[in-house]
């Protein structure tokens, strides 16, 4: 799974070619980008009958970020015709499904608490102060090289590069004060109309000045499928309006956790020697999210569930499965590093 190999020295995807993982996606590939048609909802049956475990099925999860990708416009390799493809649709509502059935097995969700601003607000709170996954922040602040902050960077490429993206799906599936909250944090996500405060392009700003690539897809192929696995969470939860109460307990989540390690991976960008491009995206999320937090966990969490009840169990399942998500992917990091390997796929250079 690691590997010694230096992300900067890899291939990165100036290429066209989509790689493809495995049958499934091959055969994803192949219809996306509008070269042949292929049985890929067979494929996808095949795969989800054979893996052990999904969310770490390389071939599965980028099969999954593909056909999200087709409605972000994130590749362009992907045909936009192939968007509204019925047989695509198709195999994508599959692997949905089984997706979302092994997250719901898997993801230890509390009771729920009362359907009013405050106990949800509080209920959250609660959960992220109680979650006790490793802390990637901490090891990155104290313990990181160079090259491990790189492929810090490459891994969080594959969400930060389009940041905001995934939630801002919710906002049509809204009305009212939660509306009006979600809208509050995105402005600022997208930089209060400045294009240059654009979060994700900040972002872009500090992979130019550590050295990388900022061209989304580019290190497509060196993402593990756990760091797929998290946007593809992100998405299906987004994409899908009967999941709008996930989607908004994971934002909530996301916001609540976000302050005090972006500090600290800014601390280690600093300990590292890396200028203010590069710790400027960190800096700038330690003052706005400790704002959001506040607004994510109880106008626009709080204020859903107290609007729509019905709501509530999936708002602390998106919120719990956001915490033991990124858990999964930040323990797949902290072990390679430990192990002295890389924590990227290794890709043949051929």
């Amino acid at each position: 799974m690691g590997s010694t190999v230096s992300p900067t020295a890899v291939r990165t995807a100036t290429t066209t070619d989509l790689q493809e993982r495995g049958p499934l996606s091959a055969a994803l590939v192949r219809r996306l980008t509008g070269h042949e048609e292929s049985d890929h909802f067979a494929h996808a049956e095949a795969a989800i009958a054979r893996t052990g475990d999904i969310v770490r099925d390389d071939d599965i999860q980028l099969s999954l970020f593909l056909l999200f990708a087709s409605s972000y416009g994130a590749l362009p390799q992907i045909d936009p015709a192939r968007e509204w493809d019925p047989d695509l649709i198709a195999t994508r509502r599959l692997l949905e499904t089984a997706f979302e059935r092994a997250l719901r097995d898997s993801v230890p969700v509390p009771p729920n608490p009362e359907a009013t601003v405050d106990a949800v607000g509080r209920a959250l709170f609660a959960l992220a102060e109680a979650d006790t996954g490793p802390s990637l922040s901490r090891y990155v602040a104290k313990k990181a090289t160079s090259e491990q902050a790189r492929e810090f960077f490459i891994q969080r490429s594959i969400y930060t590069l389009h940041e905001a993206d995934p939630h801002s799906w919710a906002i049509p599936r809204l009305h009212g004060r939660a509306k009006a909250a979600l809208v509050e944090i995105q402005s600022d996500e997208y930089g209060g109309g400045r294009p240059d405060r654009v979060h994700a392009t900040i972002f872009a700003k500090a992979m130019r000045g550590a050295g990388l690539d900022d061209t989304y897809g580019a290190y497509l192929e060196q993402a593990p499928a756990i760091t797929l696995a998290s946007h593809n969470m992100m998405s299906m939860f987004g994409i899908n309006r009967r999941l709008v109460g996930a989607i908004v307990g994971h934002l909530a989540a996301f916001e609540i956790t976000s302050s005090i390690p972006n500090r600290l991976y800014g601390d280690g960008m600093r300990r590292l020697g890396f200028g203010d491009d590069v710790t400027d995206y960190f800096d700038e999320h330690v003052e706005a999210d400790a704002v959001h937090e506040q607004i994510a966990a109880r106008d626009l969490a709080g204020g859903l569930a107290e609007d729509r009840p019905e709501l509530l169990s999936d708002i602390m399942f998106g919120a719990s499965a956001c915490l033991t998500v990124d858990g999964w992917a930040a323990g797949h990091m902290l072990d390679a590093w430990e192990r002295g390997e890389s924590s990227l796929r290794t890709v043949d250079p051929a």
